[in-house]
């Protein structure tokens, strides 16, 4: 079984790897860690609002996404649970690993009383889409985005 845990400055790495791993970029990222990218995680993890997840198996980080706890005004005022940049270790796929880190943050988002959880995929990730899809989600609205600089 796979520990989820919140992410650390030890993890950041391990996590730019995971996500590093995807095949689709829409921004070019550095290869090598920046001070950006430590001030991003370093902001996240000091506040209320997100996280970044791991899981790891025997010391082994092969999973992580990052979450937002967004509050709006519909749902009378309710948490909305955004989840982004969900990963599993390509050699760790299809042991229920993504299935396992989602539930955790379904489950999460039932404690906090949220009422919705929301991502987005990349359409062309048509397994990706598949494998939301098996977990309940449905593809209800369409994500659009507005890139305002080159590069990341």
């Amino acid at each position: 079984m796979m520990r989820i845990r919140e992410a650390d400055e030890a993890d950041l790495a391990a996590v730019l790897a995971l996500l590093r791993q995807d095949a689709i970029r829409e921004v070019d990222e550095p290869v090598e860690i920046t001070d950006g990218q430590r001030a991003a995680l370093r902001e996240i993890v000091a506040g209320p609002h997100q996280q970044v997840l791991v899981g790891e198996i025997d010391g082994v980080i092969v999973a992580t996404c990052q979450v937002a706890w967004l509050r709006r005004l519909i749902y009378d005022g309710s948490l909305i649970c955004n989840v982004e940049s969900v990963r599993v270790s390509a050699d760790a796929r299809g042991r229920g690993l993504g299935a396992e880190l989602m539930e955790y943050v379904c489950a999460e988002a039932r404690r906090r009383r949220c009422a919705r959880v929301e991502l987005t995929t990349n359409r062309r990730r048509d397994r990706a889409r598949q494998f939301y899809e098996r977990l309940g989600f449905v593809p209800s609205h369409v994500g659009m985005k507005l890139y305002l600089k080159e590069s990341a």
